[in-house]
């Protein structure tokens, strides 16, 4: 059986995930909290004994942050990373920079989470009259993108976010993982949960033809009963592990996943 091997990473804390408000495409670095996380996760996989060959980030800088704290606290400094605007954050439109819970007193909770948890429901664009529109539209880092800055997303749903960063898995990232290398994706909370519902899609289907080996749990301080992931060595040959350092946002994946470095390690299907 060929190896294909995926660690993805959803990015520790950053000021906004504090305050509960939505952060999307504007560019936030990690608080001291996210910091810590970020270290706490390349300690947990140095001593596990995983190495990458390759890493991939959106451009956002607490996605970048985490994934150059990671490496530095594995001592795997030198591996190559590869940024695009396809792993971004999901665009939330008007409601960047509003907090949750005054959207839930001025819309309805009901509402607000009909934008933020519906698969195809997309909240209100942005218009150039918002705050952060210009912070956002005139950022050099999206002049270089494969599609015009015309043509960028003025709002997502977790359906386009799926659309947008699928053809970057499929031409960038799966023949990495065909070719042997060990990847790490260093996302954020709606990338994740976009790419997580195709590789659980592909394992459905799978598990119709092929018994699959039950799911593997990594051992940490916050899931002390759970079954330990082996070490690099002792790895099956195809696996997708799911880290999510700062907690809160990921609800709708799947239960056991939450929470500050619970993580799941599961058969990878390409």
């Amino acid at each position: 059986m060929a190896k294909y091997r995926l660690v993805l990473l959803r990015h520790g804390e950053g000021a906004w995930n504090k305050e509960n408000r939505f952060c999307s495409w504007v560019d936030q670095k990690l608080s001291s909290d996210g910091i810590k996380e970020a270290q706490n996760c390349g300690k947990h996989l140095k001593a596990l004994g995983f190495e990458f060959d390759l890493v991939f980030t959106s451009v956002l800088s607490r996605s970048i942050q985490t994934a150059w704290l990671v490496l530095e606290e594995m001592g795997q400094e030198w591996v190559p990373i590869q940024s695009s605007w396809r792993l971004n954050e999901r665009h939330y439109g008007a409601l960047i920079g509003l907090n949750r819970a005054e959207m839930a007193l001025n819309h309805g909770e009901e509402q607000v989470k009909i934008w933020r948890r519906s698969y195809d429901v997309t909240p209100p664009p942005i218009t150039e009259s918002h705050p952060y529109y210009e912070e956002i539209y005139n950022d050099r880092r999206y002049k270089c993108c494969d599609v015009s800055q015309d043509n960028l997303p003025k709002a997502e749903s977790l359906k386009d976010v799926l659309e947008r960063l699928l053809p970057y898995w499929n031409e960038k990232i799966v023949p990495e993982l065909k070719s042997g290398k060990m990847i790490l994706i260093s996302a954020h909370g709606n990338s994740s949960r976009a790419l997580l519902k195709h590789v659980e899609a592909c394992a459905c289907v799978e598990k119709c033809e092929e018994s699959l080996a039950e799911d593997l749990v990594l051992l940490t301080e916050d899931c002390p009963s759970a079954t330990p992931v082996p070490t690099q060595e002792q790895l099956p040959d195809t696996f997708w592990l799911f880290c999510s350092l700062c907690s809160g946002d990921l609800d709708c994946c799947r239960a056991g996943l939450k929470g500050n470095m619970n993580r799941a390690l599961r058969p990878l299907l390409l």
